[in-house]
């Protein structure tokens, strides 16, 4: 069941935010604030988590602070990839969540940490191996479970373009997409739980995820329910089908994704041309999948006690 909501996926990073077309953020804040006062609307007394950060910046955070969106969050969420993408070394982990820490005064969860495969399945295993001391006691879900199927693009801006960063994309798994262990699994350990994406529709791989995440034993999952993707066809289907399938599991529910026909450009990544359509979707996901529930919170207590 969904234990948790965060507002979007890296609003500081191009790939998933136009900042171009909202270079203070003006827009994503107000746009936290009004989903967040709409999912508590819906008596859904979850914690509400601010998109993950990529890269890790302390300047946005500011900038999210003076205008109100930290007070509409009870916790703050941190991304690392710096084996394969980030321009810093893997021992900075601890030290880069305390300072978040500290300076915001909020739990700071990992919602994405992981290593490719890309290169060596072995060097995919080592990383995860360090992570788990690196990380030991923080709220982490690795990225990820199942690697991407080459059938389907990363989300990226310039595509195979990128060379060798785009194609690492495709090997973070535990296990390949078709559910045949990596090297990497024998060094999981469920004290992390899983960010693991789903593409719409794909209900054979949702299959294989779940049989896989209950033989590994783990209980946090982070999955997206896509605003863009709720104007589909079938769309309250594909997203039941999704939260039944994951309901033996802990579920962090991020909300997510522009439909074209919503931004201020055509694209995923755009800000909304009007927040309060994003607030109602996440209105309305609250009162479907959370309605009236409370959960341990983030600091292990029950909102709602």
């Amino acid at each position: 069941m969904i234990t948790s909501f965060k507002i979007w996926n890296e609003p500081n990073n191009l790939s998933h935010w136009d900042f171009l077309l909202d270079p203070d953020w003006t827009i994503y804040a107000r746009m936290v604030v009004r989903a967040a006062e709409r999912i508590r609307e819906a008596r859904c007394e979850l914690p509400l988590v601010l998109g993950g950060l990529s890269p890790i910046d302390h300047d946005f955070l500011r900038k999210m602070d003076r205008q109100g969106a930290l007070n509409a969050v009870d916790a703050l969420a941190v991304h690392g990839f710096p084996v394969d993408w980030n321009l810093w070394p893997l021992e900075s982990w601890p030290r880069k969540i305390d300072a978040v820490r500290q300076e915001f005064g909020k739990p700071v969860w990992v919602t994405e940490a992981g290593v490719s495969s890309f290169a060596s399945e072995a060097t995919a295993a080592w990383g995860l191996r360090r992570c788990r001391d690196l990380l030991r006691g923080e709220r982490v879900f690795w990225y990820t479970l199942l690697d991407l199927a080459p059938r389907y693009e990363a989300t990226t801006r310039h595509k195979q373009a990128e060379g060798s960063s785009y194609w690492r994309h495709f090997h973070f798994g535990l296990f390949r997409h078709d559910g045949t262990p990596k090297l990497p699994v024998r060094d999981f350990d469920p004290e992390f739980g899983i960010c693991q994406w789903f593409q719409f529709g794909d209900e054979r791989s949702l299959e294989i995820a779940v049989r896989r995440l209950e033989q590994l034993g783990v209980q946090e999952v982070r999955t997206g329910l896509s605003w863009a993707e709720s104007f589909i066809p079938g769309a309250d289907r594909w997203f039941d089908t999704l939260m039944d399938a994951l309901a033996p599991f802990n579920v962090c529910a991020t909300l997510c994704f522009t439909p074209a026909h919503r931004g201020l450009r055509p694209d995923h990544t755009s800000p909304p041309t009007n927040v309060e359509e994003f607030a109602e979707f996440a209105s309305r996901m609250a009162e479907r999948y959370a309605g009236a529930q409370s959960a341990v919170g983030v600091s292990g207590v029950s909102r709602a006690s």
